[in-house]
């Protein structure tokens, strides 16, 4: 299984976690009922050394809400950046950083809420 693959699964796993959202996604749903989340991984880069593989992963946890103000998507965001941050497993593959990058909160075109939460994570195959 790739780095990617591995790393968006037991993200979403974690994310499993975050009673109040309804759903967690591996790309962009049809359909969903807000709140939900999607867990999106890459780039994937080289972060190999000389005698084994490693991969820098970039992870984005996108969520999308609804209602007038956004404090319900924050209070989501931070749950998630907790639950992402405590991913430690991954078949295949040793965690060696997981880094928080940015968020950012921003109103949808349809009236509602998209939280971005951004991840650096390095991984080293065993």
């Amino acid at each position: 299984m790739s780095a990617g693959s591995a790393l968006q699964e037991a993200a979403i796993s974690a994310l499993a976690a975050v009673t109040e959202l309804g759903s967690v996604h591996d790309g962009p749903p049809l359909q969903a009922v807000a709140p939900h989340a999607v867990v999106e991984a890459g780039p994937e880069r080289d972060w190999s050394h000389k005698s084994g593989v490693g991969r820098e992963v970039r992870l984005a946890v996108t969520i999308r809400d609804e209602g007038e103000r956004p404090q319900r998507l924050r209070r989501l965001m931070a749950e998630a950046e907790t639950a992402v941050g405590g991913v430690a497993a991954l078949p295949g593959w040793q965690l060696v950083v997981l880094r928080f990058l940015s968020s950012r909160v921003a109103k949808d075109r349809q009236g509602g809420w998209i939280g971005l939460i951004e991840f650096r994570v390095r991984l080293l195959a065993d």
